[in-house]
């Protein structure tokens, strides 16, 4: 009801003065009951306690008029009513005791909307403190129902209030009831340790079950919707069953409760256990004068702290720091497992540099270093378009395959630049221990990690360039095979769990890029090479060796010998004369020297005053010889005649390519085929073929069958002293042994390769562009080649196809039409 509204209720003047006295009701006053005794007292405006009959409880009073009515009312009847504030609706609907036993009901004091259950208290005792604050301890009388607020300003409210009267039945669910109350209570009691066994007594001793379930609800721990819900019901049997559900959630909550508890203080028991006997370690420490902390001890926990590692990496090094902490640092073991850590904590286990991305950029960087080589090129843009779109840090595995000279080593380098990578280098020439791979057990003294360990500690990077230099030169003996070794790091699907015997710790090793380089593939394990991808690197040509002397070799030797760009000046001619006259080789590394000569003798020069220092010295062809000396090598040049019993073939060297001048020779003897010039089993077996070949046509090629009993064959291959063998020279040898025993004149300016069998095919071979580069500077003019090499042509420079006519045969008679003069 609100202040004023005195429609409502009309109320006694002459009993409203006497507080807790009963006051006469009209029977139209709205709201309120036509027979009942109502009662009028001071509303204590205490909303958020709520108080049972027979408990007591302490209040904290700082309000002047509530001091002043606290103060009245201990003069009176030291009556004050309490309704405790109705709690607002939960988010999302009702709760479920609402459902279950109905929502509150609630009046209006001017404020929050209270309760109409309340409780009839009694003050036993004030206390004033010294901040005027007052505290009172008040007791649960009864409860009761609120009918309307009478407020006479500035004075407290005045509540008129009915008895709330507790319905009770005395049937078998009620005792059955309170048996399950007393029961769980006990069971509370004997579990939690904050209510005493004295409330647990004073419960057993009341008779009444309303007296009794208040009691409990008081020392129970219950939320402030629950309580007051309690205080509300009327009816003792439903009071009972929601207090039942109440004690029962509240032994469960318990029974976990003490479970817990139980195992953190074993856990607890255990921990202090050996934290006393830690602490009797450090005294004892103390009294052997090692109280003080290792240093090395407190570096390596340092580092650990600010490394980021994984887990079982962790876990690893702190059972080793536990172990060095035992260890006497002047024992010898002590230095064994200090350096085991230290190389643990050394390895990038989570460390990676970010890729470079940009494909342009990257493109740039290659072609600044590196002349032609586009298929390397190209390999690398396409791994870098793959990063950007699969982002897994796994790398290609790669074997660049060439003679030396040709930049592979170099061209790794190129790549980590272009990819803003570290570059690692391991030479693999002359290795013969597994351990240089795997690392030495830790058994052994001295044992360090692999060499591919090391190499990633040095990078500290885990995802490098990693240069496995001449890995066809790798050896094996008794210490093992490392080839073998290198099975698992070169595999894709096994080196993300590469494990080196020192370490004994998988480490990951899939974001590493590891790039092979090797001159041939026969000494190659073919497990190993089968892991690789090959990327081959033929030998230069004379025009490609021109532009890399001139874009990166002649700056370069320039600067390296203090000249400028101005004081020497290199003319095609020139280097094209030191290409062909003084060196011989598929790369460029004997170039490069030959130049620094010229180089270092023009600084002679200048400094000597021979030339002038700022003048342009102008090196001419002939002039070489001044620098140089003679010519160093002559060129292999074909005979422009046509010649009867030689025939021009083309081999592939691992310097490039060189044209073969095949002959052949007949004399009285008994059938012999002798064969010389260094020859290897592979081209004594084309010779073996070519021979049966030629009697097979004889009859076709018009050579008398007894010809061959009656006279020996020479085949000869210069230059004697230079090894040579492959199956390529099989058509050559043929045409050289047709020509002779027919006598019919093999065709100037020609040459030829192909291997042939004892059908007449002519089967395909390798190295063409360096057979024809190699016989286009000869003076070649045609070339026959096997059919099945037509679709090596789109490697040959288009230069140096303009220059040469080329003529491709399935068969050896083919050949023979066209090489062969007619009689």
């Amino acid at each position: 009801m609100q202040d004023g509204d005195k429609s409502d209720s009309t109320v006694d003047e002459a009993a409203a003065n006497e507080p807790g006295s009963a006051v006469g009701v009209s029977s139209d006053a709205k709201g309120l009951p036509d027979i009942k005794r109502v009662f009028e007292a001071p509303l204590l405006p205490i909303h958020d306690v709520i108080i049972f009959p027979y408990t007591l409880s302490p209040l904290a009073i700082e309000s002047p008029e509530v001091i002043s009515m606290v103060e009245d009312a201990i003069a009176g009847d030291k009556l004050v009513c309490i309704f405790p504030a109705v709690p607002p609706a939960p988010v999302g609907g009702k709760e479920a005791l609402d459902t279950q036993f109905g929502e509150f009901e609630s009046f209006d004091s001017g404020g929050k909307p209270l309760s109409r259950a309340g409780t009839a208290c009694r003050i036993v005792k004030k206390l004033r403190f010294p901040d005027d604050t007052v505290r009172i301890l008040v007791r649960g009388l009864k409860r009761i129902n609120a009918l309307a607020v009478k407020n006479v300003p500035p004075a407290v409210p005045l509540v008129l209030y009915e008895d709330l009267l507790t319905v009770t039945e005395d049937d078998i669910e009620v005792s059955a009831l309170a048996q399950s109350v007393m029961k769980l209570f006990q069971e509370i009691v004997s579990i939690s340790p904050v209510i005493p066994e004295e409330l647990k007594i004073a419960v057993l001793n009341v008779n009444d079950n309303a007296r009794m379930v208040d009691l409990v609800v008081d020392a129970l721990n219950t939320s402030f919707s629950e309580r007051l819900r309690l205080l509300a019901i009327p009816v003792l049997k439903e009071r009972m069953r929601l207090l039942v559900i109440l004690l029962s959630r509240e032994l469960e909550v318990l029974k976990v409760g003490t479970e817990i508890q139980m195992q953190v203080s074993s856990t607890l028991g255990q921990t202090q256990r050996e934290m006393f006997l830690r602490e009797q370690l450090k005294a004892i420490k103390k009294e052997l004068g090692e109280g003080n902390k290792n240093p090395d001890i407190v570096a390596i926990e340092k580092t650990m702290s600010e490394t980021d590692l994984p887990e079982h990496v962790m876990e690893l090094l702190k059972k080793e720091l536990d172990r060095l902490s035992m260890i006497p640092q002047a024992a010898a073991e002590y230095n064994v497992a200090h350096t085991y850590i230290d190389w643990i904590l050394s390895v990038p286990w989570k460390v990676f540099t970010e890729d470079t991305l940009d494909i342009s950029k990257a493109r740039r960087v290659l072609d600044s270093d590196h002349y032609d080589l586009v298929k390397v090129k190209e390999r690398i843009l396409e791994f870098l378009a793959v990063l950007q779109l699969k982002k897994d840090r796994k790398s290609p595995i790669i074997c660049f395959v060439g003679p030396p000279g040709v930049g592979k080593t170099s061209l790794g380098q190129s790549i980590a630049r272009a990819m803003d990578r570290r570059f690692v280098r391991m030479s693999l020439g002359g290795i013969r221990d597994e351990a240089e791979i795997r690392g030495h057990r830790r058994t052994y003294v001295g044992a360090l990690p692999g060499r591919i360990i090391q190499g990633l500690k040095k990078a500290k990077s885990g995802n490098p360039v990693f240069m496995l230099d001449e890995i066809d030169k790798i050896g094996n003996d008794f210490r093992g095979d490392p080839a073998a070794a290198l099975l698992e790091v070169l595999d894709p699907q096994q080196n993300n769990s590469f494990n080196d015997h020192y370490l004994e710790l998988d480490y990951d090793l899939s974001s590493v890029m590891f790039i092979a380089t090797a001159n041939i593939t026969d000494t190659i394990p073919p497990a190993l090479l089968d892991r690789m991808e090959l990327i081959r690197l033929p030998g230069y040509t004379s025009s490609e060796k021109r532009h890399i002397a001139r874009r990166f070799l002649i700056p370069r030797q320039l600067k390296e010998n203090g000249l400028k760009q101005r004081q020497l000046f290199f003319p095609s001619a020139t280097i094209d004369e030191m290409i062909s006259m003084y060196t011989r080789e598929a790369g460029v590394r004997k170039l490069e020297r030959t130049i620094g000569t010229v180089c270092r003798k023009t600084a002679r020069k200048i400094v000597e005053k021979q030339v002038v220092p700022k003048s342009r010295t102008v090196l001419r062809p002939g002039v070489l010889k001044e620098y140089l000396g003679p010519r160093k090598y002559l060129r292999d040049e074909a005979s422009s005649k046509p010649e009867v019993g030689s025939a021009v073939g083309m081999a592939w060297t691992s310097v490039g390519g060189t044209i073969l001048n095949v002959e052949v020779t007949t004399m009285k003897g008994k059938g012999v085929l002798q064969l010389t010039g260094s020859l290897g089993d592979v081209m004594k077996e084309s010779a073996q073929t070519a021979c049966s070949l030629v009697r097979s046509r004889a009859r076709c090629l018009r050579i008398k069958s007894e010809f061959f009993s009656a006279h020996d064959i020479h085949i000869h291959v210069p230059d004697g002293a230079t090894p040579k063998d492959g199956p390529s020279a099989g058509i050559a040898i043929f045409i050289a042994l047709a020509s002779h025993l027919t006598g019919r004149a093999v065709r100037p300016l020609c040459s030829m390769t192909g291997e042939i069998t004892l059908r007449g095919k002519v089967t395909e071979v390798g190295g063409i562009k360096e057979k024809v580069i190699a016989a286009l500077s000869a003076g070649i003019k045609d070339i026959v080649l096997p059919d099945d090499n037509a679709k090596d042509l789109q490697d040959i420079p288009e230069e140096v196809k303009r220059r040469l006519k080329f003529h491709f045969v399935k068969d050896v008679s083919e050949a023979v039409s066209f090489l062969l003069a007619k009689k």
